[in-house]
């Protein structure tokens, strides 16, 4: 069978496949352009497993919805270019929608779900993706967040966003709601209070401190008790800088002191409290593979040799 260029241009559009490859599947597929499409998705799948071992800590958090339900979800790529592409940015939107439509419990169950109207599976459309883009690729999280006044915000580094936060009031208002929203991307706290704070992380920074006055302590020849009330002032400012509402609001911190206002005293003004938060940042947690270029162009001289 004759392949023409519009059959070409017809699997390109539809695949995102590049000439060569869309033409060649075509002939194999005796010009069935569903048999030529599916091959394609197979060289794609083929080309994505040889990518799952690649460290991809780049990529954006997105987040969908209204002021009731909202999606946050971190996507990841190996490069910052790509998570700009057109494809990468429409694939992720794409899955926030599915998220809020479809309600997943977890990443087994979202990528089981489809993509489009299509049917073809989250999981697939990311490997057609990462074939046709050529990096390995991601949807590593999501949380949905759902509420009666939700605020978000979305901290971005040059286009795309790094730090996404969801928060959930209990009475307040959408300004206020988007303001500790921006508060919490800044500051990182950790719990909505000091009572939040589980025994577990008590005792772990307990521990260091108490170690750390010790050794202050016999260093300029203090007494023992004074270690330990080293370790009451520190662990109370540990609290605080953990704790949403004990920390200094972020819009506040230029004011003189007598003016700054704790998060606490910002929520009580407009009767409001914070129900929850959610704060995604990109790559957190990640181990990032330690790159020795010198040793990489040595590799390669040997390799050529």
């Amino acid at each position: 069978m004759v392949i023409t260029a519009v059959m070409v241009k017809e699997l390109r559009e539809r695949t995102g496949a590049g000439m060569m490859e869309c033409k060649k599947s075509l002939v194999e597929a005796n010009g069935n352009m569903d048999a030529a499409a599916n091959l394609l998705r197979k060289a794609g799948a083929a080309k994505a497993d040889k990518k799952v071992g690649r460290i991809a800590t780049e990529g954006v958090v997105a987040i969908m919805g209204d002021n009731r339900a909202m999606v946050i979800l971190e996507v990841n790529c190996e490069t910052d270019f790509t998570a700009r592409n057109d494809d990468f940015t429409a694939y992720v939107e794409a899955v926030a929608k599915r998220v809020l439509a479809g309600r997943p419990v977890d990443l087994d169950a979202l990528n089981a779900l489809s993509l489009e109207d299509d049917g073809v599976s989250v999981a697939d459309s990311l490997k057609d993706l990462i074939g046709k883009v050529g990096e390995n690729m991601g949807v590593r999280r999501f949380e949905v967040v759902t509420g009666s006044n939700l605020g978000s915000y979305l901290h971005k580094v040059g286009p795309t966003a790094r730090i996404g936060v969801i928060v959930a009031l209990e009475g307040g208002s959408a300004a206020l709601a988007k303001d500790i929203a921006m508060h919490i991307a800044a500051s990182k706290p950790q719990f909505i209070d000091a009572d939040a704070v589980g025994p577990e992380v008590l005792e772990k920074e307990r521990t260091v401190l108490a170690e750390q006055a010790k050794e202050e302590a016999k260093r300029r020849g203090k007494p023992a008790d004074t270690a330990e009330k080293m370790v009451v002032g520190r662990m109370n400012k540990f609290l605080k800088e953990i704790a949403l509402l004990s920390q200094t609001f972020v819009k506040d911190t230029e004011l003189p002191a007598s003016e700054r206002r704790t998060v606490e005293e910002l929520l009580k003004a407009s009767d409001a409290k914070v129900v929850s938060f959610t704060r995604f940042e990109l790559g957190e947690g990640i181990e990032k593979k330690a790159e020795n270029f010198a040793e990489e162009v040595k590799s390669q001289a040997k390799a050529a040799q």
